[in-house]
């Protein structure tokens, strides 16, 4: 049956204005970066003085920019590789144990970030993880187990047993099974898991807050750190350049990786 050409029509408009209210605050971000604005580097005219302000406030963006950067690879290798072991033992192998483990995995999406961190700041300063890229890492990892060995253990699910036994037959043991046969199978959601993973660690806020020493500051804590001038005067200019730096990176990654995403997200919805 053919819908009516008004319906797509009032369709295309709905999902014209839906675009435009998602898409409308990242422009005015943009723009206002560049434009004057005062109590900011750009007070007259417009050009890229609050960019200037940002590459040059304190230790330097460059600087900030590498600790993001670290935290974020590291909780996207541990996400993507903890996790895809983790979702392939829950969904291939039978052991005691085994239901309760994944759901005490799932539990960690119940504890607040508060409750945990200023135990794990006094932890780490016991066995020297604190005021490391190393140890913020970890704890991102830590919440983004949950949500990644779930999807994983989904797209581990939605794959038939007959192709990891037809691999088994050849001669392969079970890890090589998974590294040969499934894991390119998989590979959509661990692209959402790494995906996942890198969003967390590139915008989180809460946990350097607590574990990053001036030292090891990432650019979400720099901004928030450069809000503040002189007077109590909130330099607008230079954290809408911020924004923007940050929103970059994420913005590309998610465009080219968007078809792997949509696919990681919707395995195992449909089985067999």
């Amino acid at each position: 049956m053919t819908t009516p050409l008004w319906k797509r029509v009032i369709g295309r408009i709905l999902q014209a204005i839906l675009a435009l209210v998602f898409i409308a605050p990242l422009v005015w971000v943009i723009v206002s970066s560049f434009s004057p604005q005062p109590g900011s580097a750009q007070t007259d005219g417009w050009g890229v003085n609050n960019y200037v302000t940002l590459f040059n406030y304190q230790a330097g963006l460059p600087a900030y920019l590498f600790n993001s950067v670290v935290i974020s690879l590291i909780t996207i290798v541990l996400s993507v590789v903890i996790c895809t072991m983790a979702g392939y033992s829950f969904s291939r192998f039978e052991y005691p144990g085994r239901d309760l483990g994944f759901m005490v995995t799932l539990s960690i999406l119940m504890v607040p970030y508060a409750s945990l961190l200023i135990p794990l700041m006094v932890w780490y300063s016991q066995i020297g993880l604190n005021n490391t890229l190393v140890g913020i890492g970890l704890v991102i990892t830590l919440f983004q187990l949950p949500m990644s060995t779930f999807i994983m253990r989904n797209a581990f699910d939605a794959i038939p047993r007959e192709l990891e036994e037809a691999a088994m037959v050849d001669g392969c043991n079970s890890l090589q099974a998974l590294i040969r046969v499934l894991v390119p199978v998989v590979k959509p959601s661990m692209v959402t898991v790494g995906l996942l993973a890198f969003l967390e660690a590139w915008n989180n806020f809460m946990i350097p807050l607590y574990l990053a020493g001036s030292d090891n500051t990432p650019l979400p804590l720099a901004m928030v750190n450069m809000r503040q001038q002189t007077m109590g005067v909130i330099d607008y200019g230079a954290t809408e350049a911020g924004v923007v730096v940050l929103m970059i990176p994420a913005a590309i990654l998610f465009l080219a990786l968007q078809k792997y995403y949509v696919k990681g997200f919707t395995a195992g919805a449909v089985k067999g």
